[in-house]
């Protein structure tokens, strides 16, 4: 009888426990990233608008040039911004790290091509540190902090960059 009390007692206790460490806010929001890229991809802007804060998203770009103001994002915006089209660019080795229940720093490499501002496309690749928070249940970006990685490839300065 100890036996099988023992054994029991061994088997509940000592339960296998299964994670990929992450929590479920990180892979919601590590989800939503690759969503991300996959609407500025295909030039869906109305979903990139609606990926970011309805007060504001911070940016700093990867060309060396200052950090950007404070910004509500708009379709027009966007469309402005990318003229010459929007390239091919992914997402590699994803981190997310839960802050608060609202908040989820992330950091990732986006690579791929995008256009030379010539009629031809150019390597990139940059580090993406981000922050993304709980606004109204939806994950949203907040800010956004792109630098270059290794061979370039980084954003090309617009005179928009410089538009309030």
């Amino acid at each position: 009888m100890k036996k099988y009390f023992l054994a029991s007692f061994l088997l509940f206790s000592t339960g296998l426990v299964f994670s990929d460490g992450h929590s479920n806010a990180e892979k919601e929001v590590i989800a939503k990233v690759k969503t991300y890229w996959v609407a500025r991809n295909s030039a869906d802007w109305s979903s990139v608008v609606a990926m970011s804060s309805s007060t504001g998203v911070l940016n700093t770009n990867s060309d060396g040039s200052f950090h950007k103001p404070k910004t509500i994002q708009t379709v027009e915006d966007w469309k402005n911004q990318n003229v010459g089209g929007t390239g091919v660019v992914n997402v590699h080795a994803p981190e997310a790290y839960e802050l608060n229940d609202d908040t989820v720093f992330v950091r990732y490499y986006a690579e791929g091509v995008v256009p030379d501002g010539n009629g031809g496309i150019k390597p990139y690749r940059t580090r993406v540190t981000s922050v993304w928070i709980n606004e109204k249940n939806s994950w949203v970006i907040k800010t956004m902090h792109f630098s270059s990685a290794a061979y370039g490839g980084t954003h090309q300065t617009v005179a928009s960059d410089f538009e309030d």
